[in-house]
Order: C-alpha cells, then sequence, then structure tokens
C-alpha cells in the first residue's frame, strides 16, 4: 500500500544555516489496515516522513508510492486525490476555535463539496465513532483537551481516507486522555484503516506492541513486528 524506496530529504543550508539531512536511505513498506509507530527522538525525522507521505515535501533522492501513485511525481492539479485518501491529525488539534465540534468536522466537507443532506448523515456518525455525539453542540473552549483531539479525529475521518497519520497526537495531553487516543486509534484501525503513529511516547510504544519504525538521525535502524522503544 505504502512504500519508502532509498528516501533521503535534504534542507538545503541557507542564510548561514547548516544543510540538513532530515531523512538518509529510508526504505520500508506498509500493508493495508496495519497499525505502525514511526519513533525517534525529536528531530529523528519524523515529520519530514509525514510531510513526504502527505506530498508537502518532496524527496531529495528516492521514491514514495501510495497505493500504485508516484507521490513526488504527482502533479498539483492530483494532490487533492491523494490527500482525501490520507486524514492527519496533529499535537495542536488545528481547530476552529469560533465553531462547534459539529461546524468543524462539518467545515472539511463543505470546502470539499458536500451536500447538505451528506453533512446531516456523516458529521454525526464520525461523532458517534469517536464518543462525542453528546458534545456536537459545544465550543472547544467547552471541551477538554482529549475532547478537541477527539473532534481532530472525527475531523479526519470525515472523507473516509485509507489513512490516518497521527503526528505526535497525545503531545499536549495527560496520561489519561492519552489513553483514551491511542484506544480510539486503535479501534479506527480494526475499523480497517491504516494508521500511522508518530510519537516518542515510550509507554504508548511499549504498551501497544504493534509494529515499530525506529529512527535515529534520518536512518531506519530498527523496523520490528512487535517493537518496543528503544533508543
Amino acid at each position: 500500500m505504502i512504500k519508502f524506496q532509498s528516501v533521503t530529504k535534504i534542507y538545503p543550508a541557507h542564510a548561514g544555516a547548516l544543510m540538513i539531512v532530515a531523512l538518509e536511505d529510508v526504505s520500508f513498506e506498509l500493508s493495508s489496515k496495519e497499525f505502525v509507530s514511526i519513533v525517534g527522538r525529536s528531530g529523528a525525522g519524523k515529520t519530514t516522513l509525514l510531510k513526504l507521505l502527505l506530498a508537502e515535501e518532496k524527496p531529495t533522492r528516492g521514491q514514495i508510492f501510495f497505493d500504485g501513485l508516484d507521490v513526488p511525481q504527482l502533479k498539483p492539479e492530483r494532490l487533492p486525490q491523494l490527500r482525501r485518501k490520507i486524514g492527519a491529525v496533529f499535537q495542536d488539534y488545528r481547530l476552529l476555535p469560533t465553531k462547534t465540534a459539529y461546524e468543524n468536522i462539518a467545515y472539511i466537507m463543505e470546502v470539499i463539496g458536500s451536500s447538505d443532506e451528506e453533512i446531516a448523515r456523516d458529521v454525526p456518525e464520525v461523532l458517534e465513532i469517536v464518543g462525542l455525539e453528546n458534545r456536537a453542540n459545544n465550543f472547544l473552549a467547552e471541551l477538554s483537551g482529549g475532547e478537541r483531539q477527539r473532534v481532530a479525529i472525527a475531523r479526519s475521518l470525515i472523507h473516509r481516507p485509507e489513512v490516518i497519520l497521527a503526528d505526535e497526537p497525545t503531545g499536549n495531553l495527560d496520561p489519561y486522555h492519552t489513553l483514551d487516543i491511542i484506544r480510539l486509534l486503535l479501534k479506527i484501525q480494526e475499523m480497517g484503516t491504516t494508521v500511522i503513529l508518530a510519537t516518542h511516547n515510550k509507554d504508548i510504544i511499549n504498551r501497544l506492541g504493534k509494529r515499530v519504525i525506529t529512527l535515529e538521525k534520518g536512518r531506519v535502524i530498527r523496523d520490528e513486528e512487535r517493537g518496543r522503544f528503544i533508543l
């Protein structure tokens, strides 16, 4: 489903800054419906890897494939097609504070041209999946950090993606809400969606017992089917 083949990403030197090798000769493959964690210290290359998959960045060398698509070679008009297959969740939620939970999700559907009937049908459905059906009309200020992240996850699910990218989704949460979000991601994977979790949270990784790809200084140093956080 997803294949990185000898991928290197180098950010060139500028304004007195040194050249940065964010990823170096990275290769791996992910199957459909898999749950994999990408781990490493800050600066190891986790976020760069996700940006490359979303085509927000292009590799300096190497190839990236998603469902047979050669991602770096996609023309700009094809990128929306790719990104509708991928849902993204971030540490800082990236929600609209003046809108309710329902409206934050509906807004995404409006942007992609969904009808009022589709919005009325699909938004309550994803809110129920993430356990927020009773918080639909609450504004963000009325929600806990864990609930806001659940809204963000619901929003990422609204276009029925094949893959969810979760970039440090529990970084701002306490241990209770952290476990809550991880259980939700596992539920989403069990429903048939591939989940890629980027994190440096050792406790999460060691509880999951899922595949772990470990990055260090931009290189894959370990890829284990039932991995642990070892750095």
